[in-house]
């Protein structure tokens, strides 16, 4: 935030607290998305007691202990859990650094290490690169502990939704 006015300053930090509120709460009212219930019981499944430690524009760090309830049948953190909270993380830590609601249009993720049920991990999302419309995002999961990395997830996101053309038929060919 070096050379920004106050104010510009200030609303960065908005930003930011409005992204820890969300990840910490998602069914806290000052927090949530324009569209009404926006899948709230969903992120709170998959994102249960998120702890932010660091905030900023362009960066969310956060911990949490991995849930019985995103647990596979073996007792580890489940993929598709994971990739749910990695999405969540992507999306506040976008918002932190232009304060606009974004859309997955693009996840890849890379596991290495799985965490299991009752584990403490820590998530440390980052802004990698802007480009238009187009924003990319990259999480580190690792483990709190050791500090062992668990997986990536690196996805890019976008401010805007495909439009059906005026005739109302829509643009895909599929």
């Amino acid at each position: 935030m070096d050379g920004e006015s106050p104010a510009a300053a200030a609303a960065a930090l908005r930003l930011a607290a409005v992204a820890r509120r969300w990840l910490e709460n998602p069914r806290d009212s000052l927090a949530r998305s324009r569209e009404e219930g926006c899948g709230d019981a969903f992120n709170t499944v998959v994102m249960p007691g998120f702890r932010v430690s660091l905030a900023e524009p362009g960066r969310l760090v956060c911990s949490f202990r991995v849930p019985a309830a995103v647990a596979d049948a073996d007792g580890r953190w489940h993929a598709g859990a994971m990739a749910a909270a990695v999405d969540n993380l992507c999306a506040a830590v976008v918002y932190t650094a232009d304060g606009v609601h974004r859309f997955t249009i693009s996840q890849a993720m890379s596991f290495f290490s799985p965490a299991a049920h009752s584990e403490e991990v820590e998530m440390d999302g980052r802004v990698a690169h802007r480009k238009g419309k187009l924003t990319a995002a990259v999480v580190e999961v690792r483990r709190k502990a050791s500090g062992e990395l668990v997986a990536i997830g690196r996805q890019w996101m976008t401010s805007t939704r495909a439009r059906p053309e005026k005739n109302g038929e829509s643009r895909s060919k599929l």
